[in-house]
């Protein structure tokens, strides 16, 4: 009991309190830069990005729909996508993720790239082909083997 009353005398005097008010001020810095800093910075990312969206950008909206900006209507706060020819109207807030469009390929570019293509592809298939006839060869001779022992007994 003596504990007690030490502890609660000891608690009423004017340390105690002001240690309690440090540590609420604490714990509110602490959820400051742990919680809502990187909320709010996190928010300001994301109205940048969809202040930067423009048409022919791919996007993709907050039910997983993945599209193409056709127009944008700031006043309204509208966007129209184009999902393979199939056009619907968003809120602004319904897009998750904005990519910005690919640049297009020169034809030179394109064709170089779908000939290198062809040739690996053309090596890779050889090159299985000849391991294909190696390991069947090679059991036809375990095959022979195995019968001509058989024929000996």
């Amino acid at each position: 009991m003596n504990n007690l009353q030490i502890f609660a005398a000891s608690s009423a005097g004017a340390g105690g309190s002001g240690y309690f008010i440090i540590m609420i001020v604490l714990m509110f810095v602490v959820m400051y830069f742990t919680m809502i800093r990187p909320g709010k910075k996190q928010q300001n990312q994301r109205q940048e990005m969809l202040k930067g969206m423009k048409k022919g950008d791919d996007v993709v909206t907050i039910g997983g729909l993945h599209a193409k900006i056709d127009s944008i209507d700031d006043a309204a706060g509208t966007v129209v996508l184009d999902a393979d020819g199939i056009y619907l109207t968003f809120n602004r807030s319904a897009i998750r993720t904005v990519t910005a469009a690919k640049a297009a390929v020169t034809p030179d570019e394109n064709t170089e790239a779908a000939t290198e293509t062809t040739e690996t592809t053309v090596d890779k298939e050889a090159a299985v082909d000849d391991d294909t006839k190696a390991t069947t060869d090679a059991a036809d001779k375990h095959d022979d083997d195995s019968a001509d022992d058989s024929d000996q007994k």
